[in-house]
């Protein structure tokens, strides 16, 4: 992968103090690249608000960072989110307030960001309320997730939790189902009932849905597929299920 040079990437910030100021004033940091073996008091300070604030960091080789920016990086850089997170609590006490039958969308290790970025084009068309991330295993909102949600993701609110297994047991305890997408479902999508409030779990095309995450669920589904390749791109899997909830809840309507 090749990385732009010379701070050509306007939401790098470069440097620990400028880092630091930037988590304490509120900003939302996407991520920070920190260089391999980096030391000394003012950094430890900085991992601990970084680990304070759940923000996910990576340690990389001084190259990576080098290749970002040619000015004096100490070792450190960070991306600042394009978007605002939206806190998970708050978004559910707004869709009870407007007495609406709940539609959320979780992301369990989808790492990629065109898909992220297509996920939430069809999450945005099928009135989701809410795409749920966790803080570390989520593809980064970057210009490439916004210009593939054709501007989804500055529409659609997205909450990045520190713990998927956590925001699962919130839902749970409000009242909303919880449904896994396994190809290895007894169930097919068809045959669940979408029409009461539900959160739908979508997992990596490689890995699927984390055991922890399928043990909570309250009903598994699966995507019947007729063709020899037997499985969908993960974004391609998204806008069926969605859509099937769409049909399932308008026809409730007539």
């Amino acid at each position: 992968m090749k990385y732009l040079k010379k701070n050509t990437l306007p939401n790098l910030l470069i440097g620990i103090r400028p880092i630091m100021e930037a988590i304490q004033a509120g900003r939302q940091i996407e991520r920070v690249l920190i260089k391999t073996d980096l030391d000394g008091d003012l950094f430890r300070s900085l991992l601990e608000l970084i680990q304070k604030h759940n923000i996910p960091f990576q340690f990389v080789p001084i190259e990576k960072l080098n290749n970002l920016t040619s000015a004096t990086h100490q070792g450190v850089a960070a991306f600042v989110s394009l978007i605002t997170y939206a806190d998970m609590e708050a978004i559910i006490g707004q869709i009870t307030e407007r007495n609406e039958t709940p539609l959320i969308l979780l992301l369990d290790g989808v790492t990629d960001v065109r898909n992220f970025g297509a996920i939430a084009r069809s999450a945005e068309c099928a009135g989701v309320h809410t795409i749920v991330i966790p803080a570390k295993g989520a593809a980064p909102i970057n210009a490439d997730a916004l210009k593939t949600s054709a501007g989804a993701l500055n529409r659609i609110p997205v909450c990045r939790v520190p713990n998927l297994r956590t925001a699962l047991y919130y839902l749970k305890d409000s009242g909303i189902q919880i449904v896994a997408a396994t190809e290895k479902a007894p169930k097919l999508v068809y045959d669940c009932d979408f029409k009461c409030p539900t959160a739908i779990i979508l997992g990596a095309e490689d890995a699927g849905i984390s055991e922890a995450a399928l043990k909570l669920s309250d009903e598994k589904v699966q995507i019947p597929l007729q063709g020899e390749i037997q499985s969908l791109n993960v974004s391609a899997a998204a806008a069926v299920l969605l859509f099937e909830v769409v049909r399932q809840r308008r026809e409730g309507k007539r």
